[in-house]
């Protein structure tokens, strides 16, 4: 399976902008620019992607091992916080923090713990960061 998406750049790194596109045209153009990534001007940045991709990532693989274990949840609700900080010259990506609130039938706590542990040790998105991940995965 390949999935593609598209940059556009015009310009300087602080002064220029770009566009984001993919094939499934849910990002048509989606401007990106510094004022985007680093002020918080409205557009995307790639940080907000990979904070969306791991949240989505994470609940879906969850999805599967609460199916596996014969348990269907009502509602899965995630938020990844990504942090970007300077490292040198540059910046690196060095945490992701997964919130999880879960309304999971008939499951004790233990055991949804452990399978949210097993979800995010293995979505393929967790995998891929080269950061340090932490979940907070709770039952309400």
């Amino acid at each position: 399976m390949i999935r593609k998406a598209k940059a556009v750049w015009q310009g300087t790194g602080r002064a220029g902008s770009g566009r984001l596109s993919t094939d499934s045209g849910v990002l048509a153009e989606t401007s990106y620019s510094f004022r985007t990534r680093f002020e918080n001007e409205r557009g995307t940045n790639p940080e907000e992607l990979i904070a969306a991709a791991h949240a989505g990532c994470f609940t879906m693989a969850l999805a599967f091992q609460l199916q596996a274990a014969g348990l269907t949840p009502t509602e899965l609700v995630t938020e990844a916080a990504v942090t970007l900080e300077q490292e040198g010259q540059g910046f690196r990506i060095t945490r992701s923090a997964l919130t999880l609130r879960a309304r999971v039938s008939n499951v004790e706590e233990a055991t949804f713990v452990r399978l949210a542990g097993e979800a995010e040790k293995n979505c393929p998105v967790s995998r891929a960061l080269k950061a340090e991940i932490t979940l907070d995965a709770k039952l309400i």
